[in-house]
């Protein structure tokens, strides 16, 4: 048996056994399936681990524990709540809900409020919630969003998971991120050293003219986080022909995911919308090289491009690649190759994943970082629900 399986396997029997009875003796309602499926994925994930809180506070109101509002945001991606303010009330309403996010209490306490009725002052028992409020919940994500939190975990998996496994294929591919901002306005790239105007026309006989370094070529020579972090990440517009050869347009951003065959998603980085997928495909390689050993470069026509194909085969990889017919002929893949492109759906059906189970499509946060940890939310569950599938 799979060495991977057998750990699945195991860790699956240990919570089913030990601890969903444990809970169920603290909850105050019988589970149902989707709370046990919420508590296999926190276990395997346990995003506490990578909270990073200050360890002394002298000053202030005491911060509320950030270890369940982690747990609480994953849970949020499971049961697909669009908004923090439908996760709140989730919590709210439901008692197990709170237990397995680790919330304290019943959740409510009782306080006395005053108000005025016929000119007299009334005095009066309300129920008020104890769990954190709306601006909590958002200081926290803005918290996890500077120390990378989404990241760290999602890293911390793959590297138990399937640092040890010898994958097959690497299904390179982006989608369509909606944002729940205005566009801005795409800045030209900073020349990284001072140059002369672009002279017009052809070059004099004996003239040579410098050219411009494309970005694929400085990506050849660049580390994969200096290269990510050339990338535009602003909210701009978005263009690509759908399986249909037409158009669509959307304003947002662009999820980048490598996949295995298993669909788990490997490395992922998030761009704007306006930004070709080839130049991402150089440093998510070299990303993806670092965390598993990999055999094969499955990409589609819009990676056609010599520096992919050279640097897929400088790791070690066999780069397949849809040819694109832009340079007019095009010579079809190999048979063997053709069969192994096939296997690229694995890709799309982690990006449809990801927006119909994750909660993908509901992108309300604003900003490059908070949109990404939103959806490595949702990533890092769709990586331990997949460990959970092949258990079975």
């Amino acid at each position: 048996m799979n060495p991977l399986i057998e750990t699945i396997s195991w860790l699956k029997t240990k919570v089913q056994e030990d601890l969903f009875p444990y809970l169920q003796a603290c909850l105050a309602d019988p589970m149902t399936e989707k709370q046990k499926r919420l508590i296999t994925i926190l276990e395997i994930v346990q995003p506490e681990n990578y909270v990073k809180t200050p360890e002394l506070q002298w000053m202030g109101r005491k911060l509320v524990d950030r270890y369940a509002i982690a747990r609480a945001f994953v849970a949020k991606a499971v049961y697909k709540f669009p908004t923090t303010r439908a996760l709140i009330e989730g919590l709210n309403t439901m008692p197990n809900l709170r237990g397995i996010c680790g919330f304290s209490g019943s959740g409510f306490r009782t306080v006395k409020k005053a108000r005025k009725e016929n000119g007299k002052w009334v005095i009066e028992r309300v129920q008020e919630s104890t769990l954190p409020s709306e601006a909590t919940y958002s200081r926290a994500f803005a918290e996890f969003t500077a120390s990378v939190l989404g990241d760290l975990v999602f890293n911390a998996l793959v590297a138990d998971h399937l640092s040890e496994q010898l994958i097959g294929h690497v299904s390179r591919d982006s989608t369509a991120i909606n944002g729940n901002e205005k566009p801005t306005k795409m800045k030209k790239e900073k020349k990284l050293e001072a140059q002369e105007p672009k002279k017009k026309g052809r070059p004099k006989k004996g003239e040579v003219r410098k050219k411009e370094e494309k970005r694929l070529d400085r990506q050849v020579g660049q580390t994969a986080a200096a290269a990510i972090e050339e990338l535009p990440t602003g909210c701009t517009v978005g263009t690509k022909k759908n399986a249909q050869g037409y158009k669509e347009t959307w304003i947002g951003y662009k999820l980048h995911i490598d996949t295995n065959d298993n669909g788990f998603p490997l490395s992922v980085v998030l761009t704007s919308a306006s930004l070709h997928d080839s130049q991402v495909a150089i440093p998510m390689m070299k990303m993806t090289s670092e965390k598993v050993t990999y055999l094969y470069d499955l990409m589609d026509a819009a990676y056609d491009a010599k520096q992919i194909h050279e640097m897929s085969r400088t790791l070690g990889h066999v780069p397949i690649i849809d040819p694109n017919p832009r340079r007019g002929q095009v010579i079809p893949l190999a048979p063997a190759e053709a069969k192994r492109y096939n296997e690229r759906t694995a890709a799309e059906r982690t990006n449809s994943r990801l927006k119909c189970d994750f909660g993908g499509e509901t992108v309300m946060v604003r900003g490059a970082g908070k949109v990404k940890l939103h959806l490595m939310f949702g990533i890092i569950a769709l990586f331990a629900d997949q460990l959970m599938k092949m258990a079975t």
